[in-house]
């Protein structure tokens, strides 16, 4: 039974890495940019939804929906002010910038709501007892699993049949000859900044509903371990995100229980490591050539 426990811990981990790496997956899939402010986006939807709860006392549901509005706000803004001026410049510069962001929107939160963590009440409490009491599944963990399945599937319905999806993937493979088509490809990109920044919002949520502490830098060491599932499962391929996430989250709870507790995080980017030397892509990812 501890076994089967661990597993059903790392999958609920797994499904809030994979709800973090399918915002990664979108923006570097449509945008082919990595937003390293995005796990700062979790953080400022785990301190809206918090406020929201205690000082506003709103209802949970309310509470994520204001948290979801917020942090789409500031994913729009972020990328209009700072990544739209650069879409033709540099990778590097891309990079540089996406790190100022991160430290802007950490400093901002420290002066805000101060650098002391604050206790996080899950938005759920209870659990499940199942085989006469021997096994214990808490009702966030299958929230958080549902959350991931339900938001996965949405993302490849609205991206396989949507207009607005099927603009994305024509964003994706090329931009010039998106705008020839008709599509405003600003617009489209912003549109993808929006939803990665929603999913923020709600994993930033579940996140600190696990943690039950919130502090300016909580967001990091997910957004890392995030975009590390993205790259693990093919970064720019949703299924391979969510597959990423999971395996990520598997990985974890079994390396903190059966080896080491502080080697857990070296076990995670060294499986890493082993899987992009094996299958440069990743998991689910597609080598294309470059065209020169």
């Amino acid at each position: 039974m501890e076994f089967l426990s661990y597993l059903i811990s790392g999958i609920s981990l797994g499904s809030v890495y994979a709800i973090i790496a399918l915002g990664y997956t979108m923006v570097y899939g449509i945008a082919k940019m990595l937003n390293f402010a995005h796990g700062d986006v979790i953080m400022v939807g785990g301190y809206i939804s918090l406020l929201s709860m205690t000082a506003l006392g709103l209802p949970w549901p309310v509470a994520v929906l204001l948290a979801m509005l917020v942090c789409t706000v500031l994913g729009v803004i972020i990328e209009g002010l700072a990544y739209r001026p650069l879409r033709s410049a540099p990778s590097l510069a891309v990079l540089i910038t996406a790190i100022g962001v991160s430290y802007f929107l950490q400093n901002s939160a420290q002066l805000l709501w101060g650098a002391s963590p604050m206790s996080y009440t899950p938005i759920v409490s209870g659990s499940v007892q199942m085989f006469g009491g021997r096994l214990s599944i808490s009702y966030v963990s299958l929230l958080t699993i549902a959350m991931c399945i339900v938001i996965m599937a949405g993302l490849t319905l609205f991206t396989g049949k949507s207009k607005l999806g099927k603009a994305m993937r024509a964003c994706s493979e090329d931009k010039g000859a998106a705008q020839l088509m008709g599509i405003n490809v600003n617009l489209t990109i912003s549109l993808t900044f929006a939803i990665g920044s929603a999913l923020a919002a709600i994993a930033g949520v579940l996140l600190c509903s696990f943690n039950t502490s919130l502090m300016p830098t909580t967001g990091s060491m997910p957004g890392i371990k995030a975009f590390t599932a993205a790259v693990f499962g093919g970064i720019g391929s949703i299924p391979g995100a969510f597959l990423g996430g999971i395996l990520l989250g598997i990985i974890e709870s079994l390396a903190k229980a059966y080896i080491s507790t502080q080697l857990a995080n070296s076990i995670v980017f060294a499986v890493l490591i082993i899987t992009l030397l094996v299958r440069p892509a990743g998991l689910l990812g597609k080598y294309v050539p470059e065209k020169v």
